[in-house]
């Protein structure tokens, strides 16, 4: 009589079949990267062109990173698999969609962060007990949400709070040089100069945000200062939103600085 064959443990699938998982699986993180990037960058696009509404690019963005955090997991699993079974293209590939997944993850995440650490305001000004006023840009201010009216002194409060440095410039240079320098560091920045009226001193001009192309207005008043020389004002304010995410005061910095570069001498 034949002898009863002895119980085996129980056997995994062979790294052949498992490979051919593995296989699909590649493919799908690198299809989910690929949909999340493309989520993202045509929401940007898309309302940067006015295809939509930006808030329908803030969808897609919302949507494009739950896509990416999709990617990053399975690549993720699928580079220990990779790995594992020693299929280094897979492995590769695997990191490729993992890589994809943490940006599309990231950059909303890191934007969310950014908006919580400024406060809630879209209209800077160097001068905010008398601020620059928009003259030029009212016609084409009429369908913002935001009015060109100065936000008044609560947006003053929060303002001082968070960004102490916004202060009025003060050169020595007469009012016609600075002015002068004025025009030439905006067209330099790349601001749309919509007038520029040297008898007033003022300047206005639009600029556009990078990713969004959210339109921002900008108006700088140039005046003799007490006690002699010119004083700079600038004030830069959205069209649309509530916060910023501080772009007005970062543009007020950089025109502020490359003023300060361009040649004019800074009064004590």
């Amino acid at each position: 009589m034949a002898e009863a064959a002895p119980d085996r443990p129980p056997q995994f699938p062979p790294r052949r079949g498992l490979a051919r998982y593995l296989t699909a699986a590649v493919v799908l993180a690198l299809l989910l990267a690929a949909v999340s990037v493309a989520l993202e960058v045509v929401g940007g696009y898309g309302s940067r062109e006015q295809w939509w509404h930006f808030s329908v690019g803030f969808q897609l963005l919302r949507w494009g990173a739950r896509v990416g955090a999709a990617a990053a997991v399975l690549g993720l699993l699928v580079a220990v698999g990779g790995g594992w079974l020693r299929r280094w293209v897979a492995l590769g590939l695997a990191v490729l969609a993992l890589a994809a997944g943490l940006l599309t993850l990231g950059v909303p995440w890191l934007t969310l962060q950014h908006a919580h650490s400024v406060p809630s305001i879209h209209d800077i000004t160097t001068d905010w007990e008398h601020p620059p006023q928009f003259q030029a840009l009212l016609p084409l201010r009429a369908g913002a949400t935001s009015p060109a009216a100065y936000d008044g002194p609560e947006a003053a409060r929060l303002q001082q709070q968070a960004y102490p440095d916004i202060r009025p410039a003060l050169f020595s240079d007469p009012p016609a040089a600075v002015f002068a320098a004025v025009r030439r560091v905006a067209n330099r920045l790349g601001w749309r100069v919509v007038a520029a009226v040297p008898q007033q001193g003022r300047l206005e001009a639009t600029d556009t945000t990078f990713w969004f192309g959210f339109t921002d207005d900008v108006v700088v008043r140039v005046q003799p200062a007490e006690g002699g020389g010119t004083r700079v004002d600038v004030r830069s304010k959205s069209r649309v939103g509530r916060s910023d995410l501080g772009t007005n005061a970062a543009r007020i910095r950089r025109f502020l600085h490359a003023l300060h570069d361009s040649g004019l001498t800074p009064r004590p």
